[in-house]
């Protein structure tokens, strides 16, 4: 089956004229060029079929090649393929053929309708007319997917060579959460996979520039992290990842997705992060800092 990319790439690696540390910016689910092909197998108008994006991240984080770190961004939608599941987790309704126990069909994920390749969007609603042919899957999959995921890979291999150590920052947004009792909602989480994925230290400081912004951080609830931190988050490897999710309330209308003045504000905090992950020592910092287990020891 001929890629529904075949005229254009799915996803793109925008790196800056030097590497000037190891960080490693990804924006999985920012994605907003949808094929004929998929448009056409949906129930969906235009707009609904959006809400799953993470939209305009990719925008949020942009200034990060300029300031010397490279970023990974998907083009193709969420709704579409989520490369922040495992490869194969497939939801057996939505296919014509059966699938076999090399498939992941029994996640939570799987059965929220958000696998792979996702049943649902955002207010449960069905993606598509008819079921899918396994063809299809493979060529998301097979075709995009594992290159997608080869690509960050490498990005991290040449952050590790350069320097003995990396860093992901994993760029996503969120639905405003509603306010729980007298709790304020957060406008960011962090996931660090309870404490697993990140040096301590490094969560301290994200937290810290966007708590000196005036913006409420809850950490790992209710996002600690998806695919991607838990898979590439390794610090006794020398590799650290830490999803960030941003509140979409602060910087856009959440029903048309358009960009609101909120926009420059956020961006402007997400540029100071930017600068300040950049300028660490990020060596010395990771290496010096204990991990969860022997926080939780000392305490």
């Amino acid at each position: 089956m001929r890629s529904d990319y075949w005229d254009q790439p799915a996803f793109e690696t925008i790196r800056p004229r030097r590497l000037v540390a190891p960080v490693v910016f990804n924006s999985a689910h920012s994605g907003r060029v949808y094929p004929e092909r998929f448009l056409a197998m949906t129930r969906l108008d235009h707009l609904s079929v959006r809400q799953s994006e993470d939209a305009w991240v990719d925008e949020l984080f942009a200034r990060a090649p300029h300031l010397g770190a490279p970023m990974l961004r998907a083009h193709f939608p969420r709704a579409y393929l989520d490369v922040n599941r495992e490869p194969w987790e497939l939801d057996p309704t939505m296919f014509v053929e059966p699938l076999s126990d090399r498939f992941n069909t029994t996640s939570p994920r799987v059965a929220a309708g958000l696998g792979t390749l996702a049943r649902v969007v955002a207010e449960n609603k069905p993606i598509y007319r008819d079921r899918l042919t396994l063809d299809d899957a493979r060529m998301r999959i097979e075709g995009i997917y594992h290159p997608y995921h080869a690509a960050l890979q490498k990005l991290l291999g040449e952050a590790m060579a350069a320097y003995g150590v990396a860093l992901l920052i994993d760029c996503h947004s969120m639905p405003r959460i509603s306010r729980t009792g007298d709790k304020a909602a957060p406008d960011i989480v962090l996931g660090d996979r309870y404490g697993t994925t990140c040096a301590p230290g490094l969560v301290d400081l994200v937290e810290t520039i966007f708590v000196s912004a005036g913006l409420r951080v809850a950490r790992n609830r209710p996002y600690a992290g998806g695919f991607a931190t838990r898979s590439y988050g390794r610090p006794q490897h020398g590799v650290h990842a830490l999803q960030i999710e941003i509140s979409r309330h602060l910087y856009m209308n959440e029903v048309t997705l358009a960009k609101h003045e909120g926009f420059d504000a956020v961006r402007s905090v997400i540029d100071r992060l930017i600068f300040a992950l950049i300028g660490l020592d990020l060596v010395s910092l990771a290496s010096n800092l204990p991990s969860a287990s022997e926080k939780a020891a000392a305490e």
